[in-house]
């Protein structure tokens, strides 16, 4: 069982990495209010410019620490608990501004990848 907790550790930075680096421009069908890009969706949910950062640089930690988690364990628990606490919010915005479930069920798989992280 261990390995499927060792499993979502990596799937869990690969798609953080993948939406935070590399497709922070670009739009997805997973957008908030369809934004274009990153700044755009956050200015969808209300939030600030900074905000946008401070919350891409924890999850981008969180992720890394993931990562390194495979070989020091103690790390899997406060980042995985982290980033389901991120992703909790991720829901909560998409529910705030009206969007599809759909929008949502990016955010909603990274929670359950977290739990499972974290409960393995």
């Amino acid at each position: 069982m261990q390995i499927v907790g060792e499993i979502a550790q990596v799937l869990i930075a690969l798609g953080i990495f993948n939406v935070w680096v590399l497709r922070f421009n670009q739009p997805t069908a997973y957008r908030g209010k369809a934004a274009a890009n990153m700044r755009e969706e956050f200015a969808a949910y209300g939030l600030p410019v900074w905000f946008m950062w401070l919350i891409g640089g924890t999850k981008i930690a969180l992720a890394t620490g993931l990562l390194v988690g495979l070989w020091v364990p103690t790390l899997v628990l406060p980042c995985g608990v982290g980033m389901a606490i991120l992703m909790v919010g991720a829901i909560v915005m998409h529910i705030k501004v009206g969007d599809q479930p759909m929008r949502a069920l990016p955010a909603f798989v990274m929670l359950v990848l977290s739990i499972l992280a974290v409960a393995i």
